[in-house]
């Protein structure tokens, strides 16, 4: 038993074997609180091909993370309920810097801070007493080496989420939302997933010409053993290979509880750069982790007198403090053809619209029949959206890189 104060603990024999098998899992379980420890060790303890070390103390030093923990240890596992700060930023950091698979262990059954640890990267979380054959499970899955031609490559932190939500059904979010996560993943080349969260039914998957086997009425109904594995067995991949993670085809039984949404949207984020959600219209969804500071809403209306008054009341109600991390798309705008000017729009939303997709009827109406894509078209809402996606990715804007170019060449 070691203390990270007074030891850096001594090297896993695993050092020097093939990385890609796990014979034998190297584990760190490290917990101030002795007795969260010991019933943690009780059930490690009759666990066959392991080496446990047991820490008494959190790390004192963070920059020393990598060297002492993250690559000395196949598994580290941690009390989060010694010093809650301290271990977030601890798990983030071996998360970032290491191919530790990172878990956690509290006295309390605390969904809330169990999505927060997630979302710095853990892949379990545990609550005590615990239950054997759940952390069997964990470790059998740490112990797994993953194909690279089918899981996708992790992000180093927590990923992006962008929300689509609509003032009323109908105002187009599918389609923007779908041909945003589109331009997203074919303008970065890094790992995106759309998330269609549609009530009662939703159009994401057959907007883009896809037949789903899984949706996420299977990821929400199992939500307690959902990991990035499990995830990963539901996505169906598009053609451009945009993993999907569609809406069900049949209408739900019940409705799932907030605590299903938060822990997708954790596992979501641990394993692709960027989650795109289509959540439609659904207030209800307004508590749970998807709308938080973290994630960016596109609020999608249209310029009507309905919509506009309920996007007034979305933003006054639930985003009245947000300043960037909510967009507001103006959708099928059309300047000529508007009974309102600019500036009575923007006195209807309390501020002015940050984008907006033109009326394009012949293009919207081709491709849905088609169901291909409108972001790999050079339509004028394709451009629009893919300006939305370059701008969301820190991604410079396509027609100033333009002249700028040319301005190299004095033309």
């Amino acid at each position: 038993m070691n203390d990270f104060r007074n030891s850096r603990g001594r090297e896993s024999h695993l050092q020097g074997t093939d990385p890609s098998i796990k014979s034998v899992l190297s584990i760190a379980l490290i917990g101030p609180d002795e007795d969260r420890r010991r019933a943690f060790m009780n059930v490690l303890s009759g666990r066959q091909s392991t080496e446990i070390q047991e820490f008494t103390s959190y790390p004192t030093n963070l920059d020393d993370v990598p060297q002492t923990i993250g690559n000395r240890f196949d598994v580290v596992i941690i009390d989060a309920d010694s010093d809650p700060d301290f271990v977030f930023d601890l798990v983030a950091r071996i998360c970032s810097t290491s191919p530790a698979c990172v878990m956690c262990y509290s006295g309390e059954s605390d969904v809330k801070q169990a999505v927060r640890f997630m979302r710095a990267g853990a892949r379990e979380y545990f609550a005590l007493p615990l239950v054997p054959a759940e952390v069997a499970g964990a470790l059998t899955r740490a112990s797994i080496p993953q194909a690279a031609s089918t899981v996708v490559q992790a992000p180093k932190t927590a990923g992006q989420v962008f929300v689509f939500l609509g003032t009323k059904g109908g105002c187009g979010v599918t389609t923007i939302a779908a041909n945003f996560a589109i331009s997203v993943f074919t303008e970065t080349s890094q790992s995106t997933l759309l998330i269609d969260l549609g009530q009662p039914l939703g159009d994401a998957g057959l907007n883009l010409g896809m037949v789903a086997n899984y949706s996420t009425a299977n990821a929400l109904r199992d939500y307690a053993r959902l990991d990035g594995s499990f995830l990963n067995t539901l996505i169906t991949k598009h053609e451009t290979g945009l993993a999907v993670l569609a809406a069900p085809s049949e209408f739900p039984k019940d409705q799932p509880p907030l605590e299903a949404f938060d822990r997708l949207i954790a596992i979501a984020r641990q394993s692709y750069h960027y989650v795109i959600i289509d959540a439609g219209s659904r207030v209800d969804l307004m508590d749970s982790s998807i709308f938080d500071e973290s994630s960016t809403v596109y609020l999608i209306t249209q310029v009507g007198i309905s919509e506009l008054r309920n996007a007034n009341r979305f933003i006054s109600q639930y985003f009245g403090l947000r300043g960037r991390s909510l967009q507001i798309v103006l959708n099928r705008y059309t300047s000529s053809m508007l009974l309102f000017d600019d500036a009575q729009i923007t006195k209807a939303l309390t501020r002015p619209a940050h984008w907006k997709v033109p009326d394009d009827y012949s293009t919207a109406r081709r491709t849905l029949a088609t169901a291909s894509p409108i972001a790999l078209e050079d339509s004028s809402i394709a451009v629009e959206i893919r300006m939305m996606a370059r701008s969301a990715c820190g991604l410079p804007d396509e027609k100033k890189s333009r002249k700028k170019s040319f301005s190299l060449f004095g033309k």
